[in-house]
């Protein structure tokens, strides 16, 4: 089909959605339900009407601004000054929740395919740690869900991203090291590539996010720094953090997400415009993500799932997911319900696409339309049935006794 009649479908597509978003957001088709099964239609394996053999550099490049957009938006958007008399919940879903995450998600995986390499179920458990709030927006965005609850699922989802990309990165690294294969700018030096990657992606965030705080506030304070300007100001220090930190052999992700960071807290001008940034401008690269998902990645996914991606997939879900947030939680005094919503609002959803596109086009580790797969498959759950169940869920919590929303 001709190129630009594609985009014609594509935005359309955008635009129908656009009309009656208002009205969607009492239903239960959510966005990712949406644009992925709009993907799934138009794709190869629906009507073949959108041509998604797209060159794997462009879909590499825009994976790689997506993820960027994400992680220091995610990031810039939580104060850590107002949590602190509230982060208990947060911090042990974060400092507890993701290691033993990792460890029981690993474990499973090693379980499921004894024959892969430990690497590789390491990288799996990797990849489907984060958790995507988005997916659940109506259960966190519910006035009847009690405000702890809602703010510990921001704040984890904020900030497990850019926690999980380091064991990402060296997990996609031991993994091509255990196959025996190369991957793009392969180090002479393992451990020295693992240490440049981790100590200078913080140092150049902590550094291009400082620098841009202080730039911001004297612009805007000298009201030279117009609406627009602000908006452009994120998109080009996200771009800047990640370059930067690229150029001199750190990891451009963690600078992102620290660079994200490191501005949201030193910023004493208005912070709002760093999320109706990504509400607006970020919420098209969204829409764009999960149309790929469901036209180059389901048909994938799919095609090579098996018995083994779908007990992985389902255990993610759900015990893998569940278990570590109830044993983080132990002792906070918190009712077994919230306990439970809290470990099944853990839904995956663009960090596990975005890192499975980085890594199947950076990486060329023998067996990955198997880990593809699994995360396809926890993707797809993830969206119906997280999707599906935050109203209900919502209202279950409001009907408690006793029930408080300001809790």
């Amino acid at each position: 089909m001709n190129e630009v009649l594609q985009i014609v479908v594509v935005c359309s597509g955008i635009l129908a959605w656009a009309l009656i978003s208002k009205r969607l957001q009492r239903s239960l088709l959510t966005l990712p339900i949406l644009f992925t099964g709009f993907g799934y239609l138009l794709g190869e394996a629906g009507g073949d009407i959108l041509d998604m053999r797209i060159d794997g550099t462009v879909l590499h490049h825009f994976a790689e601004i997506t993820l960027v957009l994400v992680l220091f938006t995610d990031a810039a958007s939580v104060r850590v000054k107002q949590l602190q008399h509230n982060f208990l919940l947060p911090a042990r879903m974060l400092l507890l929740g993701i290691p033993l995450t990792l460890l029981l998600g690993y474990a499973v995986a090693q379980w499921v395919s004894p024959q892969a390499p430990w690497a590789v179920a390491l990288l799996v458990a990797a990849i489907l740690t984060p958790t995507d709030a988005a997916l659940g927006q109506t259960f966190v965005s519910s006035p009847k869900v009690p405000t702890k609850l809602r703010e510990a699922i921001s704040v984890e989802s904020g900030l497990n991203d850019g926690l999980a990309v380091p064991i990402v990165i060296v997990a996609a690294i031991l993994s091509a090291k255990a196959t025996g294969t190369s991957f793009h700018a392969a180090p002479d030096n393992l451990s020295q590539f693992i240490a440049m990657q981790l100590v200078f992606g913080p140092l150049v965030g902590i550094a291009l996010g400082y620098a841009l705080a202080r730039l911001l506030d004297r612009g805007i304070a000298a009201d030279y720094v117009s609406d627009t300007g602000r908006a452009i100001a994120v998109l080009a220090g996200a771009l800047l953090c990640f370059a930067f930190a690229e150029l001199i052999g750190g990891n451009g992700f963690i600078a992102a997400f620290v660079g994200g960071l490191v501005l949201g807290n030193s910023l004493k001008a208005d912070k709002d415009f760093i999320v109706e940034f990504m509400a607006s401008e970020g919420q098209i690269l969204t829409m764009l993500t999960f149309i790929i998902f469901g036209a180059i990645l389901m048909p994938i996914g799919l095609e090579h799932a098996s018995w083994r991606t779908l007990v992985l997939a389902i255990a993610f879900l759900t015990i893998v997911r569940m278990l570590p947030v109830w044993f983080a939680l132990a002792g906070t005094g918190l009712r077994a319900s919230h306990k439970l919503c809290l470990g099944w609002f853990g839904p995956r959803g663009l960090a596990s696409v975005l890192f499975a596109l980085l890594i199947d086009e950076q990486f060329n580790i023998p067996g990955f339309e198997e880990v593809l797969a699994c995360v396809v498959l926890t993707v797809l759950l993830s969206i119906l049935l997280h999707g599906v169940s935050a109203t209900p869920v919502a209202r279950w919590l409001g009907d408690q006794p006793g029930g408080d929303q300001k809790q």
